[in-house]
């Protein structure tokens, strides 16, 4: 069975004035996303900003989220790491925090090859026993999963069963889907390409717009599900305009802003990120605004 379908929020790490996490903050997110019918939330990924959380502060927003979601929806932990022990670390401490998968990004920084990939990714799934997601994202790690490792993993470590793939090559994925030939399920893990991965047979998009637009999000991958490609395809025109925005500076230096914007006071950034550049904060404000998220 599918760890979910539909869409996944990669949620923010809100914090405080003087960047403390803050927790009650968080709470608020996640009821606003269930309420919003979220179908999975993502906890210290990418946009959680996980590589900046000390590891007792990442353990700490793992458990407060699987407390706080109570198993209304799957809890997938960010606990990738560039050093194979740590990534070992992090998600033994998810597991045993109730975490129902763990994501785990490719080691960034070190550039591992084909063969350093599959020992990492192999290594980390056997020290657990619930699912493990790969994440493919080189902008952001210069290391790229090719469909053939991806293919090898899932088929030779029983709990490695999905893959979020933001690699952007869409030849890549299809080739991915034609080799897979159902052995891993596939999330997107770009906002604008939601209708062509899941046309191709994906299950979802673990997603930065759901923090802004969760219902919109869902109801989205819900159309794809429902075979519905003509609507679906439309509603993914109709957001590119603000996903265009959340990604016009590196993520999640626009969501937090376009929350801020919305209201929900999510704090500053952790530097070396800063604050969004006043024209473009200008342009993802009217752009909110046309898609009615603000």
């Amino acid at each position: 069975m599918s760890i979910f379908t539909g869409a996944a929020v990669a949620i923010v790490t809100p914090f405080n004035a003087d960047g403390s996490v803050n927790y009650e903050k968080l709470d608020e997110l996640i009821e606003y996303q269930i309420k919003n019918s979220t179908d999975a939330i993502v906890i210290c990924g990418t946009t959680g900003e996980a590589s900046t959380l000390s590891h007792e502060e990442h353990i700490d927003v793992i458990k407060r989220c699987i407390k706080t979601v109570n198993k209304r929806v799957p809890v997938i932990a960010g606990t990738g790491s560039n050093s194979t022990e740590t990534a070992i670390y992090l998600s033994q401490e998810a597991q045993k925090a109730g975490a129902d998968a763990v994501l785990l990004v490719t080691p960034y920084y070190n550039k591992a090859t084909q063969g350093g990939l599959y020992v990492h990714f192999k290594d980390t799934a056997d020290a657990i026993n619930i699912p493990c997601i790969l994440y493919n994202v080189p902008s952001r790690t210069g290391c790229n999963i090719l469909p053939e490792t991806a293919v090898k993993l899932a088929k030779d470590v029983k709990n490695i069963v999905a893959i979020k793939e933001a690699s952007g090559n869409i030849s890549q994925i299809a080739k991915l889907f034609q080799l897979a030939d159902g052995c891993i399920d596939v999330y997107s893990g770009n906002d604008d390409q939601i209708v062509p991965i899941m046309s191709l047979g994906g299950l979802g998009v673990i997603s930065v717009l759901s923090n802004v637009a969760p219902k919109q999000t869902h109801d989205l991958c819900q159309a794809c599900l429902d075979g519905d490609y003509k609507k679906a395809a439309q509603m993914q025109f109709d957001a590119l305009p603000v996903i265009d925005s959340l990604f016009c500076e590196v993520n999640p230096i626009p969501v937090k802003k376009a929350l801020n914007i919305q209201g929900f006071e999510v704090g500053p950034l952790r530097k070396p990120l800063t604050e969004m550049e006043e024209a473009h904060a200008n342009t993802l404000k009217e752009n909110m605004k046309a898609y009615g998220i603000y």
